[in-house]
């Protein structure tokens, strides 16, 4: 009698404007998972890979009861411990995170855990169907009835995580198990692609063609919306087969940080399935460079080639100048090096000058320290540094923890937050001090690690 089974695909791209890739993904027969961390810097990879390793290993060694959910759940619980104990070793990656969310063959059900923003959906005769429910403080607001969909989608707030794995705070997970028929098709997503295709985009692109193409055609679609963040994808079809010992039809994959041997090498005590194949897609291959946020603001794009091109242009008019003067007579050598020395200390006071001035009229703010421990302070300048030298100084310091911002405004200001002015830049800070106090407000706090204290 034919057994029902999953037919499966994964691909994950860091996307046009993050300059590392903080997803991770995995695919086996008998689990999807998606995970999108959160941290900045490295801290975000990390914890998204601890999760696929950690929940990963039901594929490896599945359960020997019926009881899935509660090892779901147990896994969750895990992911929670397992970053906490990095964060106990290196405690700059206070702040670090990541969302969950799985699916486990059962043979005709799935069981489904879920933590974050990232979500499952199901194709099921051309209709779409979300699985699961966004842990996010818009999401609330729909829920309460505050704000509509339509709303919900341009919110300034709408990646606010209520909810995530962060090792500081215990984290109870949705879990539920559902009926699969031959002919569904699931779809696991981190929120880089839900974030700029709507339902209607995903289910046409979802209707046809075989899983690896289909992650192709969805991922190519979020990168020529401008994919502002990570995009992971996930297809599985279910499909019949003659018996279960029929071997699947393709090996486990992970595709992210996940697969990616420079993040393995930084979790030496971490073990992820041995017969997974790596990332595809040339997981160590340079990235684009990344300047600092997810818009890319033009002043820190400015600040990266105006000052270059100055000390272009400088080299360029000493060379005119040298070649004019080895032209000239020797009898005006001594005129010409003269000449040419006060042209070159002129142009070079000049670029100085203004390239002072403009430093002096960009704000923005960002941590004054690690990241978990730090403060928020505004700094005036731009952020990076030229031969050695810092383009910016710290302006004031609020003295608000970076630890006690929600999860989504940790990873925002330890990329730095471009300002208009100093005006906005006291906006912006008086705004976080304003989300850090609804933080410990909440009751239980997720999505809000740590307090004002």
């Amino acid at each position: 009698m034919p057994e029902l089974s999953l037919r499966y695909a994964a691909k994950s791209d860091v996307g046009l404007v993050r300059q590392g890739n903080e997803d991770s993904g995995y695919v086996g027969p008998r689990l999807l998972l998606v995970a999108d961390g959160m941290g900045g810097h490295a801290a975000g990879e990390l914890a998204s890979a601890l999760a696929v390793a950690t929940v990963a290993d039901l594929d490896v060694h599945p359960p020997t009861d019926s009881d899935i959910l509660t090892y779901l759940s147990d896994s969750i619980d895990k992911v929670g411990e397992a970053i906490e104990e990095l964060i106990s070793e290196d405690p700059e990656l206070t702040g670090m995170g990541t969302t969950v969310t799985g699916l486990y063959w059962l043979g005709g059900r799935v069981a489904i855990v879920h933590v974050g923003d990232s979500r499952a959906y199901l194709l099921r005769d051309g209709e779409l169907q979300q699985l699961t429910h966004d842990h996010t403080y818009v999401q609330t607001l729909v829920d309460s009835g505050r704000i509509t969909e339509e709303e919900a989608a341009v919110h300034p707030r709408r990646s606010l995580l209520m909810r995530a794995l962060d090792g500081m705070n215990p984290v109870e997970p949705d879990l539920s198990v559902r009926e699969a028929r031959r002919g569904d098709r699931f779809l696991l997503c981190s929120d880089g692609l839900s974030g700029v295709l709507s339902d209607i985009e995903i289910a046409h692109t979802l209707g046809s063609g075989e899983p690896t193409g289909v992650v192709t055609r969805l991922v190519d679609l979020a990168l020529e919306r401008g994919a502002p963040d990570n995009v992971t994808v996930v297809v599985a079809d279910v499909i019949e087969r003659e018996s279960k010992d029929e071997l699947p039809l393709t090996p486990p994959v992970v595709v992210g940080a996940a697969g990616e041997p420079r993040v393995r090498l930084q979790l030496p005590n971490t073990r992820f399935p041995d017969d997974a194949q790596p990332d595809p897609d040339k997981p160590d291959a340079p990235q684009p460079f990344d300047f600092g946020t997810e818009t890319a603001p033009q002043a820190l794009i400015d600040a990266e080639l105006i000052v270059p091109a100055a000390e272009q242009a400088l080299y360029d008019r000493e060379r005119e100048e040298q070649e004019r003067v080895e032209r000239s007579a020797k009898r005006k050598k001594i005129f010409g090096y003269t000449a040419s020395i006060l042209v070159i200390a002129a142009i070079t006071f000049g670029v100085l000058f203004g390239t002072q001035q403009w430093l002096g009229s960009q704000w923005y703010v960002a941590v004054n320290g690690s990241a978990g421990t730090g403060t928020v302070a505004v700094y005036n300048g731009v952020q990076g540094s030229l031969a050695g030298i810092s383009l910016s100084n710290i302006d004031s310091d609020s003295g608000l923890i970076v630890g006690s911002l929600p999860l989504f405004d940790q990873e925002l200001v330890s990329k730095g937050i471009p300002a208009a002015s100093y005006d906005d830049a006291q906006r912006i800070v008086t705004e976080l001090l304003d989300r850090a106090t609804e933080c410990q407000a909440l009751i239980p706090p997720q999505g809000c690690p740590g307090s004002l204290q």
